[in-house]
């Protein structure tokens, strides 16, 4: 007698045999790419060791002196460096330093970045952001420090009247769009008034430009106003926890301004605050004086 299969048992059956079916894995062609291998060879790691005897092209190239450099590399070495196993020597970490400055100088993109550095678009992707990682770590308390005391504060004003006749100014402030490609079923949430995707980078730099804060995730199709809106630094601005000096008399006169942050048209207008007056809004004679 012949049975009956439902269609229950169809399906059942179907999903079984999906699920139990091994998918084929194509085999290599081979286990690297033989120009892959001959990195001590081809890499930039060679030109580099020729420009140190031409020191501009060296600090052009890797964007710091030679000194500098090595310096970095000191501090980045524990964080970074790999052990050699019996498959295959480790990529050393003057290479991954190396290759981690010269994307941030130029921007390529990893699968350019190899024919450089002679190392792998998929090895880069995970080099890269460790080293980052660990020159940040080594830097940070060094180089960006957010100030906290307002003698800080007064310093980095004297800075702004002394270099750019600017008294009591605490810092420039402005944005930055970083092109990505976005997530899968991100719709327009990453689109930004200049037509592609990004994140912003939001700012805040001294009188000789120097970092106090970063401030980076935020979804391109917000305006700089709103990224800064999103930051700690504003809520602790909005809060007056940022020990910010109180008003004072400019040095020379009797007028007690202020202290504040300097930023474009796109940021809010506030005690604490200042930005240029509004383009539109000027007539030909007045945009001249301001």
């Amino acid at each position: 007698m012949a049975s009956l299969v439902t269609d229950d048992d169809a399906l059942a059956i179907l999903g079984l045999s999906l699920a139990i079916k091994k998918t084929k894995r194509k085999d290599r062609s081979m286990w690297c790419k033989n120009w892959l291998m001959k990195r001590k060879k081809l890499s930039h790691i060679n030109l580099v060791k020729e420009l140190r005897i031409a020191p501009k092209d060296y600090r052009n190239y890797v964007r710091m002196n030679e000194e500098t450099y090595l310096k970095l590399l000191s501090m980045v070495t524990p964080l970074i460096q790999k052990e050699d196993t019996v498959m295959r020597n480790a990529i050393t970490t003057h290479e991954r330093l190396l290759a981690t400055l010269r994307f941030l100088a130029s921007g390529r993109s990893y699968e350019c970045l190899k024919y450089s550095a002679i190392i792998s678009p998929q090895a880069l992707g995970r080099i890269i952001p460790e080293t980052c990682a660990a020159i940040y770590k080594v830097l940070q308390n060094d180089y960006m420090q957010f100030p906290d005391t307002a003698n800080k504060w007064r310093e980095i004003a004297h800075q702004f009247e002394e270099i750019w006749n600017f008294p009591h100014c605490l810092g420039a402030i402005d944005g930055k769009h970083v092109d990505i490609i976005p997530p899968a079923d991100s719709g327009s949430y990453y689109y930004n008034y200049k037509g592609r995707h990004s994140m912003v980078l939001m700012a805040i730099v001294d009188a000789r430009y120097r970092f106090l804060l970063a401030d980076f995730g935020t979804n391109g199709r917000v305006s700089d106003g709103g990224v800064l809106q999103n930051t700690k630094f504003f809520q602790k601005l909005q809060n007056k926890k940022l020990n910010i000096p109180n008003p004072e008399n400019i040095e020379g006169s009797s007028r007690c301004l202020p202290y504040v942050f300097i930023g474009d048209d796109a940021f809010p207008l506030r005690t604490d605050m200042i930005k240029p007056y509004r383009q539109g809004d000027l007539n030909t004679h007045e945009k001249k004086n301001f």
